[in-house]
């Protein structure tokens, strides 16, 4: 579903993606793992359209989309979910889910999204900033979802979350595979990762350095996570 072939990319003079390749088949979940700064959410930026100084190629289902501005990428499905959750402060929860438009070829109806997310429904008439971190975050993807995403971009959507809160993410993204949803999600909980994701990808400096399967992940668990500084 999505290809990224020797994607470089600079913040000025900075270079921080060195020749990245990946390949996404439909309805996997794949994680990028790596230390801060490794260039994890600068890959996500601009496989979305949202990092212009970059080369290489990026296609969606085949498609080229390198010329494509991000609003045109998310009418082919691709969906953002920023690390900062995006919502619409004094908006309730059903205003942020019907205000923005369908864009994706496959938007989830908005009794669907109740029937994956019933906190949200619970809380449906709150506005936005009454609800928890976690409700936030499933406010986030249920937006996307909404719009008709097919291929989430996720920013480290359990940082600061409890754990009772990261598992109802975790949830969540399984549910959205389900329904046959692809996710590339930006991630440093090890545990968390393995327990949502089929494969994973390691980056070191701006370059993928390994490509890794749970199992893989999980007997060298204590190597990773002194690596990773965690």
């Amino acid at each position: 579903m999505l290809r990224v072939d020797d994607l470089s990319a600079w913040y000025g003079e900075a270079q921080v993606l060195r020749g990245v390749s990946l390949t996404i088949d439909a309805g996997e979940v794949v994680t990028l793992v790596g230390r801060n700064g490794a260039g994890k959410s600068t890959l996500l930026r601009c496989v979305m359209g949202l990092h212009a100084g970059r080369s290489g190629t990026i296609t969606l289902d085949g498609r080229d989309v390198d010329r494509l501005p991000a609003h045109r990428r998310a009418r082919l499905g691709l969906g953002w979910v920023p690390d900062d959750r995006g919502a619409y402060a004094t908006l309730s929860v059903t205003e942020n889910l019907t205000l923005p438009p369908k864009v994706g070829p496959d938007p989830w109806p908005l009794e669907r999204v109740y029937e994956a997310f019933p906190a949200l429904y619970a809380r449906r008439d709150s506005a936005a900033t009454q609800l928890s971190g976690g409700e936030q975050q499933m406010l986030a993807l249920a937006r996307v979802l909404r719009m008709g995403a097919r291929l989430l971009l996720c920013d480290e959507p359990t940082e600061g979350l409890s754990p009772l809160l990261v598992g109802q993410v975790g949830e969540i993204l399984r549910q959205a595979k389900q329904h046959g949803v692809t996710v590339l999600l930006v991630e440093q909980n090890l545990h968390f990762a393995t327990g949502v994701a089929d494969r994973h990808y390691l980056l070191a400096e701006g370059r993928i350095v390994e490509a890794m399967d749970n199992s893989e992940v999980r007997s060298r668990e204590r190597e990773l996570l002194s690596y990773l500084g965690i």
